[in-house]
């Protein structure tokens, strides 16, 4: 579709997309109707008119009635060959084009993509493609290519290079399995051929509502917008207007990635007036009077605010600021074919830093774009993947607020939302950038699950993982001095204290469930993986109860302060049963092959720690007393000979450390117990072993919980045995200050 026509503006293709993602049929459904159905009436060989475009777009998009505006705009964009004054609703466009458009933007797995865009371009049904096929198959790319905003100046003769080496086995033809193959490894078809994107790059701004507690002005109609009242802030740029304004603003100046090999390796500053929020020029040092009108402009990149004045004294040139080692700019992610080497024609700022070139994906599965940081720039340092939304919990402010700051404050490309996207599509656009590292916005359960996802990706180098804490109880956080809980600390400072973090290798353990032959039946177990901890009887007890009533009540569970009321209460009733009562009765404990003596206790729960944090900052474990010195290396200290420690003295010496390729074992005596160590009036459970091994048998149906997530398993064994070693970013340690507070 050829942008400059201006026939399908950005407002329309995006409420094309609502219809579509509101809509159940697939083009193969429609097409179907035109060969021998009803529509067939409409056909002119392969090509169709306005009447059958509308009758198309009818069926496709479950809609009685097509916006008449829209509707004209698509099929004009279809047309080719002719001026825009010679364009007319009695011409006809190509079936074959239109179902490949939106067959594309339906979505669905490389393999069928291709396969589909295959058989519509082998007009002839032989089986493989011609010449004549390959130059329409070209044209398509070349409409997607100048969608997009690409400089196409030079884009066709090297695709024609490219459809030329699909043609593996030189026999002048492309056949379909020529066709997949090329499309999987080498040539970035599903790109030119309708690249699905989260961000499009397509004028559209983010928008979401905002109330303005200083005076603001719109940038479209330059009016107040009134101290207190609602407007529209866009997500990327920061351009603000009042609702009605919203559908006349200005196209979004952000761009996420470089549409053109003029635009590779230089930065440059995107200005947008106003949302100047310091109120003070960071050039020339004077106030901004942003009360009296729309002025000022601020940079969408490195976040510098200016007088309009003051513009000419700032360079062309933008190095993203104080958080440059952190961003990484659009100059730096291209698509790769634009920079494709074939004979006689190689990119000039291609492979001048002697740095690695990377490939990335986008959103599908084929290599479609290079991530470059270019000569004397640092390479990107951060993946960010965003969850709005804490595991179990209604999506508060707050949590959506992190999602947009970082879309501001970072390239977007940079922020992915779980929710949306998984985390399989960030590890792909970095899989290959060096010193990269990832920040999880969530709770223990989100680390886990990326964790988990980094573990089927095959990474070559797997990056380090920090934690922005958003969840309920938050204990991996909290041992990797993230922190209990993100309270709105400023997302710029959490950025920086991420350069002074340092990488530690923390410990994931494999968890096997042989379930005897009962008639009962178990819950599903829920993770296979250890990260946190893992424990039988009380407080498993507990957990199960909050959550069977978080999945039935979960409007009651919104807030970080009502699931610590809640599991209070919860403590409180399980101390009063005590419904795991006498433990060592019914499970017998085995390390490293050896039983464990329970005899002479008398327990209610059994946990098992890779970390020293439980049930929202709880230590089980307790403090170790330095009673000769600096005991900090003891456990490196004992060597292999400490693979089973049992010894109560020994024990009493021995520190946690998530590095050392062993676990910690604690009794508990009940609900009270758990609450005197939270509470910190007594120091710690029953220290009972120190392992690399262990091995549960139960007799009975026990609850059960792994990383926090509980179940019901009724009698079985349990062996739990180390998997591997995870990279996580250590916080820096807290500042110390004297007794003023003067020094940090």
């Amino acid at each position: 579709m050829a942008k400059e026509r201006g026939l399908v503006s950005p407002s329309d293709f995006a409420q094309l997309q609502k219809y579509m993602d509101y809509s159940t049929k697939k083009v193969s459904d429609v097409l179907k109707l035109f060969e021998d159905g009803e529509m067939a009436k409409y056909l002119q060989g392969d090509a169709i008119g306005y009447e059958g475009f509308k009758e198309f777009l009818k069926i496709y998009l479950e809609l009685d009635n097509v916006p008449s505006h829209l509707s004209l705009a698509l099929f004009q964009s279809f047309q080719t060959g002719q001026s825009l004054k010679e364009i007319s609703t009695k011409d006809v466009v190509c079936l074959s084009d239109v179902s490949c458009y939106f067959s594309l933007l339906e979505g669905g797995r490389a393999e069928d993509k291709l396969e589909f865009t295959f058989k519509l371009y082998d007009t002839d049904r032989n089986g493989i493609l011609d010449s004549s096929e390959v130059e329409k198959i070209i044209l398509q790319m070349m409409r997607v290519a100048e969608y997009l905003d690409w400089d196409v100046s030079e884009l066709r003769p090297i695709l024609q290079e490219m459809m030329k080496k699909i043609d593996y086995d030189g026999s002048g033809s492309v056949s379909l399995a020529e066709w997949v193959r090329a499309g999987a490894t080498t040539v970035p078809l599903l790109v030119l051929l309708g690249l699905e994107m989260t961000l499009k790059d397509n004028g559209q701004h983010l928008w979401r509502p905002k109330r303005f507690p200083r005076p603001v002005y719109c940038n479209l109609c330059e009016t107040s917008i009134g101290l207190g009242k609602q407007g529209l802030s866009c997500n990327l740029c920061r351009y603000t207007v009042h609702d009605q304004c919203a559908m006349k603003a200005q196209p979004c100046e952000v761009s996420t990635y470089a549409k053109s090999r003029k635009d590779i390796g230089v930065q440059s500053h995107v200005w947008v007036r106003g949302s100047c929020e310091s109120g003070r020029c960071d050039r020339c040092q004077k106030k901004i009077r942003t009360f009296h009108s729309l002025t000022g402009l601020h940079c969408v990149w490195c976040h510098l605010e200016i007088h309009d004045d003051c513009l000419q004294a700032v360079g062309h040139e933008c190095d993203c600021g104080l958080l440059r080692d952190h961003i990484l700019p659009p100059s730096s992610i291209y698509p790769s074919v634009l920079v494709v080497i074939i004979s006689g024609f190689k990119p000039a700022n291609l492979g001048v830093c002697g740095r690695r070139r990377n490939h990335c994906a986008m959103d599908t599965d084929c290599h479609c774009c290079f991530i470059w940081p270019g000569p004397g720039s640092n390479p990107p340092a951060l993946v960010y993947m965003a969850y709005p939304l804490s595991y179990g919990c209604c999506p508060t402010k707050k949590n959506f607020l992190v999602l947009w700051k970082f879309q501001y404050i970072l390239n977007p490309r940079q922020v992915f939302d779980l929710l949306k996207d998984g985390p399989e599509v960030g590890l792909k656009f970095f899989r290959d950038v060096p010193d990269s590292r990832i920040l999880v916005c969530g709770g223990d359960g989100t680390v886990g699950w990326i964790l988990e996802t980094i573990d089927k990706t095959n990474l070559p180098v797997v990056p380090p993982v920090a934690v922005l804490p958003l969840g309920t109880g938050n204990d991996l956080a909290r041992c990797l001095r993230w922190g209990g809980g993100y309270d709105g600390q400023n997302l710029a400072k959490i950025l920086k204290d991420l350069e002074a973090s340092k990488v530690v290798y923390m410990d994931r353990w494999s968890v096997e469930v042989i379930p005897q032959q009962t008639e009962e039946k178990s819950d599903p177990v829920p993770f296979h993986i250890i990260n946190n901890y893992f424990s039988i009887g009380v407080d498993a007890s507990i957990a199960h109860r909050f959550h069977i009533m978080r999945e039935k009540y979960p409007e009651r569970f919104n807030s970080r302060m009502k699931n610590k009321l809640w599991y209070f209460e919860f403590a409180t009733s399980e101390s009063i049963f005590s419904t795991c009562k006498k433990l060592e009765e019914s499970l017998t404990v085995e390390i490293c092959g050896k039983p464990l003596d329970l005899s002479n206790l008398s327990l209610e729960g059994i946990a098992v720690l890779n970390i020293p944090s439980m049930h929202g900052g709880s230590n089980l474990w307790g403090d170790t007393k330095k009673l000769h010195g600096d005991l900090s290396g003891i456990n490196q200290a004992l060597g292999a000979a400490a693979k089973v420690i049992t010894d109560p003295d020994i024990l009493k010496t021995c520190v946690p450390d998530l590095s050392d390729k062993r676990l910690e074992v604690v009794g508990l005596e009940g609900a009270i117990e758990m609450g005197q160590i939270y509470t910190k009036l007594k120091s710690a459970g029953h220290r009972l072993a120190k392992c690399s091994e262990i091995t549960f048998h139960t007799t009975k149906t026990l609850p059960m919980q792994i990383d926090g997530e509980p179940w019901m398993q009724t009698p079985c064994t349990i062996k739990i045995t180390h998997k591997n070693q995870m990279p996580m970013l250590m916080g820096p340690p807290p500042r110390a200050s004297n007794f003023f507070g003067f020094l940090g």
